[in-house]
């Protein structure tokens, strides 16, 4: 089995639960209390990935950026040599998810042989209705280094697991 490091970066506005899915990610808990990130915070987790070849043991380095405003841009230097990137945006506030192309364009000038994948969070706070529709109008890019999209809830933990896992797997 092969060991590997890589680094990842969770990118999109304040307050869309980019500290939620990591929290839920790597210590599988989540709180209704506010943390807002200063800079970055840095988070690590092993998984086990396996392909054809081989078996391998992914060390996960998940950089929790600080979220982006128009005062405030995010720091390029943050997201230098990361191989991939989780875009999140907030199911609940549409102008989040309008900027999802911008964060993804950042990352991919920085990281030119990046790999992204898109996380809708907050889908335990939209009806099913709604989400297809919002699934529908923003679950496409044409962009081949962005992977999918995922619903993602940090709360209930619908696919917080699987969007870091399938991202792990595409960077290997």
């Amino acid at each position: 089995m092969s060991t590997i490091t890589k680094k990842i970066c969770l990118l999109g506005n304040f307050n869309v639960g980019k500290t939620s899915l990591i929290r839920r990610f790597v210590e599988n808990k989540f709180s209704d209390q506010y943390l807002s990130t200063v800079g970055v915070k840095i988070s690590r987790k092993s998984i086990e990935i396996e392909t054809e070849l081989d078996l391998h043991q992914i060390n996960l380095m998940v950089w929790d950026l600080e979220g982006n405003t128009k005062f405030k841009p995010i720091t390029p230097s943050y997201l230098k040599g990361a191989s991939g990137s989780i875009i999140v945006a907030d199911l609940t506030r549409v102008s989040t998810l309008e900027n999802i192309n911008q964060h993804a364009d950042l990352f991919l000038k920085i990281n030119p042989q990046g790999t992204i994948a898109i996380a809708l969070n907050k889908a335990d706070l939209v009806p099913q209705e709604k989400l297809d529709r919002l699934l529908e109008n923003y679950g496409c890019y044409d962009n081949s280094q962005i992977l999918s999209t995922y619903p993602t809830s940090a709360k209930t933990g619908d696919n917080v697991a699987e969007i870091f896992r399938k991202l792990s797997y595409s960077i290997i």
